[in-house]
């Protein structure tokens, strides 16, 4: 993709020369889990890996609570979170992050957009583009339906419009690298044909998820992100944006996901035996959780005890070795 950066204000502009900066000074990795209930275990495994990503590295792992869209927030997740986290000895870097604190950050950037005619508004219903998108299977491109329309931005039969980004044509590229050998093929997607235009403000007003990631990446000098597989395809969105703002992404890795051996389902937060709590239940204590986390993905031997800190010297180790 090739657009010419927007001219943001000063603060803002520096923020993201700060942050990409700092990015290219040392490994900087993050954990960003939705305070929507407890986690599962796919999600204590991305957070096991991330911060052994940055271990490795030599540097560090910052805690982002993802909690922007507030009504799927659940009382006591937060705490829930990071209580889960000190239990298994996964200790981050430097203050607790809450995107729910930074809106006024993702609010500037998004006026800045606007008013440089980078955005415009979509009335579309979630049922058409459910029904219009069907054939693109599990990931909805859109089809500019309101991409050429005069733009209103103001409420229409009580509804506000959704607000797009109006990306350029060309390819959305990210690269793929994990010093564990966990991630996914890189990334290279035609931004009309297999992404599309990426909603940065939702229709009842709430900013989006893959704004809000983006300029988070930018601004908090994030170097390489490790998450689940089922996160590869959002990441061609907050690439779009990120190059919209004028800066390359950090790395990535997308780890295989963990399912349900029954119905070969991935697990969902729905599913509280799936968490730290049905595991305590169990019988496995830290050591035990640490070990079944590493085990699953080849790290160490099947019923492997072992804290986090064990884990980091003995895969270090081996990389010596190797």
């Amino acid at each position: 993709m090739s657009a010419r950066p927007p001219v943001l204000p000063d603060h803002l502009q520096q923020l993201l020369q700060a942050g990409v900066q700092r990015r290219a000074r040392a490994y900087r990795g993050r954990f960003a889990p939705s305070p929507t209930g407890a986690l599962h275990r796919g999600n204590l495994r991305t957070a096991l890996l991330s911060w052994l990503e940055a271990r490795l590295a030599g540097g560090e792992w910052l805690l982002r609570l993802d909690d922007l869209d507030t009504p799927r927030n659940r009382p006591g997740a937060e705490e829930g979170i990071l209580q889960d986290l000190r239990w298994l000895g996964l200790s981050w870097d430097g203050p607790l992050w809450r995107q729910s604190d930074r809106r006024g950050l993702y609010a500037t950037v998004l006026s800045a957009l606007r008013r440089q005619g980078r955005l415009y508004p979509c009335r579309c219903s979630r049922r058409l583009l459910a029904d219009v998108s069907a054939p693109h299977g599990a990931w909805a491109v859109y089809p500019g339906f309101c991409r050429d329309r005069p733009p209103r931005w103001g409420p229409e039969q009580g509804r506000l419009p959704s607000w797009r980004l109006r990306s350029p044509p060309g390819r959305i590229r990210w690269s793929e690298h994990s010093a564990l050998g966990l991630c996914s093929a890189a990334g290279d997607l035609d931004a009309a044909s297999q992404v599309g235009d990426v909603v940065l403000r939702r229709a009842d007003g709430f900013l989006a998820y893959h704004l809000a990631t983006a300029v988070d990446e930018l601004t908090l000098g994030i170097s390489a992100v490790v998450r689940g597989a089922d996160l590869w395809r959002s990441t061609a969105a907050q690439v779009a944006v990120m190059a919209e703002l004028g800066a390359p992404p950090p790395l990535y890795a997308h780890g295989p996901l963990w399912c349900d051996p029954a119905t070969g389902q991935r697990l969902s937060k729905r599913e509280g035996s799936a968490g730290l709590a049905g595991l305590r239940e169990q019988g496995l204590d830290g050591p035990g959780v640490i070990g079944l986390l590493a085990a699953s993905v080849g790290l160490v031997p099947p019923g492997s005890r072992l804290s986090a800190a064990d884990l980091l010297q003995q895969v270090r180790g081996g990389r010596r070795e190797a």
